[in-house]
């Protein structure tokens, strides 16, 4: 139980870290700044073309590359007491996320309409307020979908932690499995406990995606009154 309650922790953690880099990540690829873009490219092409597992590893090992971490001669702390097991799965899986996030992000601003952001500008907006405001409210309907996925996936990811000794439903259960010897019988409660907690999580998906969509039947309707109360709310 207390292997679910890490696993449901660090999925949450991860997912946040990942969501908050991949709006900013998306943002920064779609600005006018080659400076921000290239950051931007960068930042994706170098955490998705990487194994989640090497980059667990890799953060789980940073104490051999720097043994303290802190300003030299005011303060410095010990690398392995920060890069805890927990800090360690956070960094790897959260920041792969963001790389990911990024693109369905930019794929549901992509999808609004870009007479949304004219229109914003016309009146004084900035396009970053713009984007904030204005197109990224109207893209939440088209961002919900996969983001659900990946948090469902994101439960099956962090097993991967295991490797690095995060107490997740996994480790926990080999924890176990080495002492009483009954493998397959506890690698398939482990299997029970992800379906479970897969389970209320696609549900909660449902509902969240049914609320994101309200409205959208009559989808140019709804756009533009959405578009027109922000746009009035800003002038007023």
């Amino acid at each position: 139980m207390a292997g679910v309650g890490n696993t449901i922790i660090m999925t949450f953690c991860a997912m946040i870290t990942g969501i908050a880099l991949g709006v900013l990540a998306a943002i920064m690829r779609m600005s006018d700044n080659p400076v921000l873009r290239s950051i931007s490219v960068g930042y994706i092409w170098l955490f998705r073309g990487t194994p989640a597992l090497l980059q667990l590893l890799l953060w789980f090992n940073l104490a051999l590359i720097f043994p303290a971490i802190g300003i030299p001669g005011l303060w410095s702390i010990r690398t392995v007491d920060v890069m805890t097991p927990f800090v360690a799965a956070l960094l790897g899986l959260g920041i792969q996320q963001g790389a990911y996030t990024a693109e369905v992000v930019r794929a549901g601003l992509l999808s609004i309409d870009k007479g949304q952001m004219e229109a914003a500008q016309s009146i004084g907006m900035t396009k970053l307020r713009a984007t904030l405001k204005i197109v990224l409210p109207q893209a939440m309907r088209v961002i919900v979908p996969p983001i659900g996925n990946e948090t469902i996936g994101m439960v099956k990811l962090t097993s991967l932690a295991s490797v690095i000794q995060y107490s997740e439903v996994l480790k926990n259960v080999e924890d176990i499995y080495y002492v009483n010897s009954r493998v397959i019988e506890l690698l398939i409660v482990a299997a029970i406990w992800y379906m479970i907690v897969v389970t209320v999580l696609s549900i909660a998906q449902i509902y969240i995606e049914r609320h994101f969509s309200k409205g959208w039947g009559r989808r140019d309707v709804s756009a533009q009154q959405t578009a027109n109360q922000a746009l009035v709310g800003e002038v007023s």
